[in-house]
């Protein structure tokens, strides 16, 4: 026997209040993005009970109503009552959105030349590279145990979650209501997924459901035809809102913040992340884009089988184009050295911020997809950072 360890993954439906959050920050990217492929974006959303404060950063040349964008959201999801205590119509919005700071401002615009210059913008040493929007770590991660080259724990909760929500907007069960969690724990022995052990559901309901009723309808309808069958078994442990009654919910039950589900939004915690969140951003910020450059190069190493499992680290300082760190990590699944793979990255990708912004044809309005049930390992679209074009490359850059 090998060694067995439990990884646990989360994922949220679109009502939960952080992700209500996420979906408008994103949505208002893409409206500007429509009209201003230019523009810089740092958007950031909170929501409470009957209220949504707008904030950060945004410079434009177009004019978006981001009150209208803002309901047009919450009623997608489904807040369209007031009995739910956030309704699309008569929710408060509040907005305190500025310009961005002409110092980060310029060193985006201007990438430096000379780091060790670090005085006044006219002293400085600039190119006519993107430099990067701020500084910090990004990971990106794939591995051969799912099809979509993710952690199989965050792959089911996704589906899960994803299906809990189609169950609501299809009115399969009319108790169902829009905030909803779920949870998988798989069981590995010698790094393959052999057990499912426990799945975890909670989902708001109205008032006239019991827990008998929720609990049996969707063991039946969620949770079984998602959970691979060869994976369960009398000893899985499943739990359907274990607190036993959940009425009040979304903003209405708790307050929601924009980049507070990075774990979620990523590989689940499989592996390490740098803290930075995605949604509301411009590709100029490299929390976002330089994770997706992650996964991007994380996924064609495996695609290309030269590991079964990578992992890619990317470290950037504010208002410089080139990555301080190119490091990659096989978990010795690899022939390669990790050296040598790195090596073989930095010929093959264009890792600068201007190199990913163009690489993978960021500056178009297609983040709201994103923003809820993960921004990597998706089928139901075709996000560029999970098409697999660069393996043969990679294969001809090690065996030169």
């Amino acid at each position: 026997m090998g060694e067995r360890v439990y990884l646990t993954s989360e994922s949220v439906t679109e009502g939960h209040p952080d992700k209500v959050c996420d979906q408008i920050a994103d949505a208002i990217l893409d409206r500007i993005y429509e009209h201003d492929n230019q523009a810089r974006v740092a958007c950031e959303v909170c929501v409470s009970t009957g209220l949504v404060v707008l904030l950060g950063e945004i410079t434009t040349d177009c004019y978006v109503d981001f009150n209208q964008v803002t309901r047009e959201v919450i009623d997608r999801i489904g807040y369209n009552h007031p009995d739910l205590g956030f309704e699309a119509k008569n929710v408060a919005i509040i907005t305190a959105i500025k310009e961005q700071s002409p110092d980060i401002s310029f060193g985006v615009s201007h990438a430096i030349k000379d780091s060790s210059i670090v005085g006044t913008q006219s002293e400085r040493k600039t190119s006519n590279l993107t430099g990067a929007g701020d500084q910090g770590m990004m990971f990106g991660y794939a591995t051969d145990e799912t099809a979509e080259l993710m952690p199989l724990p965050i792959v089911l909760a996704h589906k899960l979650a994803r299906k809990l929500a189609d169950l609501r907007h299809k009115g399969v069960y009319e108790w169902l209501r829009p905030d909803g969690k779920t949870q998988v724990t798989v069981e590995y022995n010698d790094n393959k997924p052999v057990h499912i052990q426990s799945v975890v559901v909670s989902t708001q309901h109205s008032e006239d459901v019991d827990l008998p009723t929720i609990r049996k309808s969707l063991i039946k309808d969620l949770i079984k035809p998602i959970v691979p069958a060869n994976l369960l078994d009398d000893k899985t442990e499943i739990y359907v809102n274990p607190s036993g009654r959940f009425v009040v919910g979304g903003p209405a039950g708790d307050s929601g913040l924009t980049g507070r589900k990075i774990i979620v939004d990523t590989y689940g915690g499989a592996v390490s992340h740098g803290g930075g969140s995605f949604s509301g951003k411009d590709p100029t910020k490299v929390d976002r884009s330089a994770a997706y450059a992650a996964r991007y190069v994380a996924k064609n190493i495996v695609k290309a089988k030269l590991a079964k499992r990578a992992e890619v680290r990317l470290a950037y300082a504010i208002g410089l184009a080139e990555p301080l760190e190119i490091s990659i990590d096989t978990f010795g699944t690899s022939d390669y050295s990790n050296e040598e793979l790195a090596c073989a990255v930095r010929k093959v990708f264009d890792l600068t911020p201007d190199g990913i912004i163009s690489g993978l044809n960021l500056r178009r309005p297609i983040y709201s997809q994103t923003s809820c049930y993960g921004h990597f390992g998706r089928t139901d679209n075709s996000l560029p950072w999970e098409v697999c074009d660069k393996t043969e490359q990679l294969i001809a850059a090690l065996t030169k």
